[in-house]
Parts: structure tokens; C-alpha cells; sequence
């Protein structure tokens, strides 16, 4: 007669016993970041910002107060954007509710939704153009190299320069004069007063065209960035 126990899941039947894994070492304390990580890693956070460059520094001087100019631009025109479009939701709203429950429509918001609509189409463009959020074909340009790749980028926003200036302001300017005294029926207001938004665009977007410019040529923006890189402007 054996007088030793048997050890839990020596016999058979007994489950195996349980096997302790050994603690591991405490988990380190998180490393310290060099500034340059630091600067990196404020890029990826913000790969939209005008004032942080594709290595994660931010530029000074005359460039950077041109990136900070333009940001303040972008934020200022989505903010008119914002206050328009609820302006427009307000104004249809009303049209609709004077029309099938008052059964009398009130005349003047169908201009106001119209002239309305043309101030923010107008608006939104250049934001969406400050935003880099248009559309854009780069199957053939992303084949290029770095360097083909900033020419070609300064082709087309020169392009695109000449377009704005000679359309919007200009071409805008012209018809904003042509329609100055051209009253409205419903409104205190003459179709040149609101024309006149587009010239005013159109200087926005050559101020955004110009800044990008100087951008690729001094390596502040790619020529080119990846779509995520955009996608919330879209």
C-alpha cells in the first residue's frame, strides 16, 4: 500500500494541472520623443495644415504667413458657407410652408433662394479650392518623378490662374458693372450687387493658387498628396 498521495493529475483521470505561466516584466514607461518624432507625428495628426511641411517642420517667414493667411482664409469662407446654407434652408423652408399651408406664397423668397444659391456656389467653390478638395485626375502625374511631378504641379495652378483671373475677375467684373442698375423685383438689392461675389472669388482662389505655388516650389506642400490626405474636404 503505497502511503504517498498522489499528486493532482499524476493519475489518468485526473485534469492536468494548472501550469503558472511566469509573470512577465513590468511594462516599460512609455519613451521619451525627440522633437523632430514630435513634429512628425503633428503632421500625420494634421496632414492638411498649410503650416506643417511634408518633413513635419512648420515654415517661417514670408511663407508661413502666407499659409497662415490662407488658412484663416479657408476658415473664414467656411464659416460663410455655413451661415448660407442655413440661410437657404430657411428661405425654401419658408417658401414651402407660406405655399401649402398659407396658401399664399410669399414672392420674394424665390429670388432670395436663387441669388442665395449663386453667393454660395460661388463661395463653396473657393473653398473647396482652398481645400484642395476638387476634382483632380493625377493617374498620369503620379508616374512622374519628384521633380516632373512639382513642374507639372505649377503648370496647372498656373493654368488654372489664368482661368480664374481672366473668367471670374474680369469676365465677372464686367458682368457685375453690365447689371449694377438692374433692380430686383422682391429685393433691395440689383443683380450687379450680387454678381459682385464673384470677382471677390475669384481673388480668393488666385490668392490660394499663388500660395500653393510657393509652396511646391519651396517643398512647404506636396505637389501632389495622397486622396486621404483630402478626403475630408470633399
Amino acid at each position: 500500500m503505497n502511503s504517498n498521495p498522489s499528486k493532482p493529475g499524476s493519475g489518468p483521470g485526473d485534469p492536468p494541472p494548472d501550469k503558472k505561466t511566469p509573470a512577465g516584466p513590468a511594462d516599460p514607461s512609455t519613451p521619451e520623443t525627440t522633437p523632430e518624432e514630435d513634429a512628425a507625428l503633428d503632421a500625420v495628426l494634421n496632414p492638411k495644415s498649410p503650416l506643417v511641411v511634408p518633413g513635419g517642420e512648420r515654415p517661417g517667414g514670408f511663407v508661413g504667413v502666407l499659409m497662415a493667411f490662407r488658412r484663416i482664409l479657408e476658415l473664414v469662407l467656411a464659416g460663410i458657407c455655413l451661415v448660407l446654407f442655413v440661410l437657404l434652408v430657411i428661405v425654401v423652408s419658408w417658401q414651402v410652408f407660406t405655399r401649402e399651408v398659407l396658401q399664399d406664397t410669399a414672392p420674394w423668397t424665390t429670388e432670395a433662394a436663387q441669388y442665395t444659391f449663386v453667393v454660395l456656389a460661388l463661395f463653396a467653390a473657393a473653398y473647396v479650392f482652398g481645400e484642395r478638395g476638387h476634382i483632380a485626375v493625377e493617374m498620369f502625374v503620379e508616374r512622374f518623378a519628384p521633380a516632373g511631378q512639382k513642374v507639372a504641379a505649377v503648370a496647372i495652378e498656373l493654368v488654372v490662374s489664368f482661368f480664374i483671373f481672366s473668367v471670374f475677375i474680369l469676365g465677372g467684373s464686367l458682368v457685375a458693372q453690365g447689371l449694377w442698375n438692374q433692380t430686383l423685383s422682391t429685393l433691395p438689392l440689383t443683380v450687379g450687387n450680387i454678381y459682385v461675389v464673384m470677382p471677390i472669388a475669384g481673388v480668393i482662389i488666385l490668392y490660394f493658387s499663388f500660395t500653393r505655388i510657393i509652396a511646391v516650389l519651396t517643398g512647404t506642400e506636396e505637389a501632389f498628396p495622397a486622396i486621404e490626405d483630402m478626403g475630408e474636404a470633399i
